[in-house]
């Protein structure tokens, strides 16, 4: 057996573990981010949970940091509150990215978690099955519900080889885009395995296996062996650890090979993770803001090699460089290291620790200037600027244009590769992540809740006839980012559906909106791989609330496709893609006994056109009551 057959073995509830089919799993931890942990609040508070039953679970606060108004600091409390009565660890701001700080104080090799953001899959770097879900979907697993995912194929990478010098793990993922673009992981787990990995630390694993969300992957794994060993001994965590692997003779649906030595500094040009050159191939051009942090390239050694790179040098005077810090244990041993010392002199900005730019909370670049980042995604407006022009990067990437003011090959900067050593014991931070009560005081605990935070919408079932006029019509890779925003303007609205729905499709079409509200029921029709991106559940729940019943698209992305059907949206596919040529935003989309085309069967006719949809029989029950929540409660 592979490894990840051996953990989906190992937490298999029902179903059956063949590619394509629907399974449940055990799940043993939760993790949840503020962007999403207020709506799974609400949603733990709509179900009536006592309390978690997960092994464990930690609400991180990272995404929204700036408290411009009284709002974001409502909604921490609102979380901590929620924590403290439903048993779930609260980690407050300042303490890190939930996806570094989880692993290093709560990361169990072999163990299953949940998470309501898509780069949980960073955990497979410990030897974890983590993969990133909806918050509904958190929400159930928290309550004891198994975690429902199609079997996924298992796709077998193996390395061999070394990283040569001023080449590092993120051009090891860029390499993956490169080969297979954003939808080369779509229902794959990816499982790394090979000669190599002695020679990648826990953390550069990490770098890899965040990204497997810019594959569409359902997770990535690694095996968990002498590396992950260091890692958790150096978080004086040994004890949690268990040697797994793959059998010597296991096979793979799917394999591929990458020759380590053979890599050189790569980079992703703007617009997307997938469209990925070598540095040399883009030398040259003028760079105006470099991003270094963020849970793709988090670790101590990503910020210490940039440190050591600028080192005795100055930032190119049209350089704005940022530097935001993954975790407050990192940030302590940067400062202990003197690292942070010498990125101020080299004329740095260090910020808090947390996601900011990535996330685009703050850093939002100029119109039309480069920025490079070493961020995971560059979805178009995912910065804070519409007409933004992002660029993917390693670290030694992003340290050569910080020097040079251009987009530059590390390796022609004409010096040695920094020899970087993280300490071996990490500075303890621990404590700082607030425990949950006992279950006997937690009862006694009041939900804070201000007047900004919100409600749950409701969600009626799904009518038999339907006549949808098509709102919006939208091409290949659309992205929540682009259905729903998470930057400085729309998450201080994150627990209000109501007011968030001003910010639908905005990124595409800003008069969507008041085109809803003023249609009511209506249908969005969409490309190849529609909804890549976050695990926002908000870029569901907020065109449901205004009115969106259907949406047509040639192929959907995994975590947006189930969390569509979570909350009562018909996802359907065309049979022959001809037709998506053929409608026309404003077109009328007739759909009649449509109640016992979705019970009993998997096509759905509409005119002339022949629609499908891939719901299992668990999920169709959902669809048609309405969604998940109401489905509960009818039960």
């Amino acid at each position: 057996m592979n490894l990840t057959q051996k953990l989906i073995g190992s937490h298999l509830v029902c179903g059956e573990p063949r590619p394509g089919e629907e399974i449940g799993l055990r799940v043993d931890q939760a993790l949840i981010q503020d962007a999403t942990g207020t709506m799974v609040m609400l949603e733990l508070e709509a179900l009536d949970l006592d309390r978690v039953r997960t092994e464990v679970a930690v609400q991180y606060v990272d995404h929204n940091l700036l408290q411009a108004d009284e709002r974001n600091m409502a909604d921490h409390l609102f979380l901590r509150s929620a924590c403290r009565r439903f048993g779930i660890w609260y980690s407050p701001p300042g303490n890190g990215v939930s996806h570094p700080t989880h692993m290093q104080h709560f990361g169990v090799p072999g163990r299953t978690l949940a998470g309501a953001d898509s780069h949980t899959c960073a955990a497979g770097s410990l030897g974890m099955l983590a993969i990133g879900v909806g918050g509904l979907e958190v929400a159930m697993a928290m309550a004891g519900q198994p975690l429902f995912v199609t079997m996924p194929r298992v796709w077998g990478i193996r390395l061999t080889g070394e990283l040569p010098a001023w080449v590092s793990a993120k051009d090891v993922i860029l390499e993956m885009l490169r080969r297979h673009g954003v939808a080369g992981g779509v229902n794959k787990v990816i499982e790394y395995h090979g000669p190599a990995l002695r020679t990648l630390s826990a953390m550069d694993r990490h770098v890899i296996a965040n990204m497997g969300a810019e594959l569409g992957a359902t997770t990535s794994v690694f095996p968990a062996d002498e590396r992950v060993r260091e890692f958790l001994d150096g978080q004086g965590r040994a004890g949690d650890f268990t040697e797994l692997a793959a059998d010597p003779d296991a096979g793979y649906d799917l394999e591929d090979e990458i020759d380590l030595s053979r890599l050189e500094p790569l980079i992703a040009r703007p617009g997307s993770p997938g469209d990925v050159i070598p540095v040399r191939e883009a030398a040259g051009e003028p760079v105006h803001q470099v991003v270094v942090g963020s849970s793709a390239n988090p670790g101590l050694r990503d910020f210490a090699v940039v440190a050591e790179t600028v080192r005795g040098r100055q930032v190119h005077p049209q350089v704005s460089m940022e530097v935001n810090p993954t975790s407050r244990q990192i940030l302590a041993d940067l400062s202990k290291s003197g690292a942070i010392t010498t990125l101020v002199e080299a004329g740095a900005r260090v910020h808090q620790t947390g996601c900011l730019g990535c996330i685009g909370m703050g850093q939002a670049p100029a119109v039309g200037r480069n920025s490079l980042r070493t961020v995971p995604r560059n979805f178009p407006g995912r910065s804070g600027t519409h007409d933004d022009s992002v660029w993917l990067c390693s670290p030694e990437t992003a340290a050569a244009a910080a020097l040079t003011g251009a987009i530059t090959d590390p390796r022609d900067l004409g010096q040695d590769h920094p020899e970087v050593r993280p300490p071996r014991t990490a500075s303890a931070t621990a404590a700082l992540i607030q425990r949950p009560p006992p279950a006997e005081e937690a009862r006694e605990v009041e939900l804070v809740k201000a007047a900004s935070i919100g409600a749950l919408p409701e969600l009626d079932p799904l009518p038999d006839a339907l006549t949808l006029p098509v709102l919006l019509k939208v091409g290949d890779d659309i992205s929540t980012d682009e259905i729903l925003p998470a930057g400085a303007r729309a998450l201080p609205y994150r627990s209000n559906i109501a007011a968030l729905s001003d910010f639908a499709f905005g990124q595409i079409d800003d008069g969507y909106p008041e085109r809803a509200r003023a249609a009511g029921p209506h249908a969005v029709v969409g490309g190849r791989n529609y909804g890549q991106g976050s695990s926002r559940e908000h870029a569901a729940i907020v065109p449901r609330h205004l009115g969106l019943r259907v949406v047509v698209a040639k192929s959907f992305a995994r975590i947006h496709w189930q969390n569509l059907a979570n909350f009562g949206v018909l996802a359907l596919e065309f049979t022959d893609e001809a037709d998506y040529d053929r409608l026309r935003q404003g077109d009328e989309l007739r759909l009649e006994g449509l109640r016992e085309a979705v019970e009993k069967g998997d096509e759905i006719r509409c005119g002339d056109m022949l629609l499908r949809h891939r719901l299992s029989a668990r999920q169709r029950a959902m669809v048609l009551a309405g969604g998940w929540i109401p489905q509960v409660r009818n039960r």
